[in-house]
Order: C-alpha cells, then structure tokens, then sequence
C-alpha cells in the first residue's frame, strides 16, 4: 500500500481564498492522506515587516493577531476532520515577524517569541516544523522555495524544476504561486541516467487581497497537490481548483 501526501501551499493568512481553503480542508478529511504537508506561506503577517516600515502599521503590528487568526481558521478546522501527521515549512512570509525583531530589536531575538511553532502554537496541535529541505522519498524533496538559490521562472513548473537540477534530486515546493510539472533528464549513449522533476503546487491565496499586485492579474493558479509513494517512486499529481470546483480520483468538490 503506497503513501498519499496532501501539499498545500500560500495561504498567506489572512488573505486566504476562505472558500477554496475550506472545500480543501473538507477534502482531507474525506480523503484521509498519510500526511498533510503546508509547505511554507501559511500566514502573510503584512505588519511589523520591511514593507510596513516608516508607516503606522509598524507601530499597530498584527502577528499575534493574525496568529490567532491562522490557528482557528486552519489548524483548527483541519484538525477537526483529520487527526494524521501534518507538517508545515517556514515560508518568506511566515518568517516576516522574526526577520524584523532580529533587525530592529535584536536584544529580543533569542527569545523565540516570534517563532512560527510558538505563535501558531505546534504542540497543542500536534504539528511539527520541517526543515529548509525535507526528504519524502528517496532522491525527492520538499521545500517553499525561498532558499536555495533556485532561479525564478515566469513559466509554471520551471522554478521548481531549477531548483531541482541544481540539487541533483526532485523538487516539490510552493513560492511562486504557480501550478506545474518540469521534467529534465540526461544520460548518454541512448541511455537515461538521471530525470528529475520540479514540481510547483499553487496557492491558495485570495488575489484580490494582494495589494502589491496594484489590480493586475498575476501568472498564479489556483490549486494544491496530492503526491502518491510508492518506496521510491514518487508520482506528483496537480489539483487545479478552477470553475469553483476541483476533482480528485473522479469525486468532484465544490468550493
């Protein structure tokens, strides 16, 4: 019996597409994976950063506000419905509160305060912080994107799959908000050596909330992903969630 992983990415909470998310959580708990993974972005935590620098904001902050906010509008719903391993990676944007006490009030940095498991509480339910790259199956891993010197691309799967050419295994992270696989494979003589794959989840994240868009429409999709294992082999499969409504193993969810 192989393994399914549920790969959600880009909540960026409280900007949520609150409608997708809840279609998404009522999924998993029908579905019932071997894991969930939110694989970086869960919270935006727009103030105190560098963004709101030199304005009120920094001084109104949100963090523990928008803390609350995540654990009752995400880890508390997908608890209710599904009691299986989750696992969450430290995105951009979660780590914006800790960025900014380090630079600004470093005196108070080792305090852990501002760490994503203790704002967001991790032990009461029951998380657990993976690290910058997080091995699933041989020669596959997870990771946001952030780090690691991976080379954007404009083009769905593409990130992913730099990013994975240059760490010599396959690639599943989130980051760009976009939806899509690459494939690269070398070899010599007719014969295959080496193929890995990039693979790039979505977001689900509420576009209109994004304000640095400044009203453009951004080359972002909606959707997750469910990763079928078997030992080491590893076989992605995109969740596009579109027409407010996404299919996964021929059942319909509407949003």
């Amino acid at each position: 019996m192989g393994k399914r992983i549920v790969v959600i990415s880009d909540l960026q909470m409280p900007y949520e597409n609150r409608k997708a998310l809840k279609a998404v959580i009522r999924f998993i708990g029908q579905y019932r994976p071997d894991e969930v993974i939110q694989i970086g972005d869960l919270v935006d935590y727009p103030q105190p950063s560098r963004w709101s620098k030199g304005t009120a904001a920094e001084f109104e902050g949100s963090v523990l506000k928008d803390s609350k906010y995540a654990q009752q509008h995400f880890l508390e719903p997908l608890r209710e419905v599904y009691s299986g391993p989750v696992s969450v990676h430290e995105g951009n944007h979660d780590l914006r509160p800790r960025t900014y006490l380090a630079k600004h009030a470093p005196a108070l940095a080792d305090s852990n305060a501002f760490d994503l498991p203790v704002l967001l509480d991790f032990p009461r339910y029951n998380v657990r912080l993976l690290p910058d790259f997080h091995q699933i199956a041989p020669d596959w891993l997870t990771t946001h994107g952030h780090v690691g010197g991976i080379t954007l691309s404009q083009i769905a799967g593409n990130t992913a799959l730099n990013g994975a050419k240059r760490a010599g295994k396959s690639l599943v992270m989130g980051h760009t908000h976009r939806q899509g696989i690459g494939r690269h494979t070398t070899g010599y003589g007719g014969k295959v050596t080496r193929t890995v794959t990039g693979v790039e989840v979505g977001h689900l994240m509420d576009i209109r909330h994004a304000g640095y868009l400044n009203s453009a429409t951004p080359n972002w999709q909606t959707g997750f992903a469910v990763l079928h294992i078997e030992r080491s082999t590893v076989t992605p499969e995109l969740v596009p969630i579109t027409s407010r409504r996404f299919i996964v193993d021929g059942d319909t969810f509407k949003v």
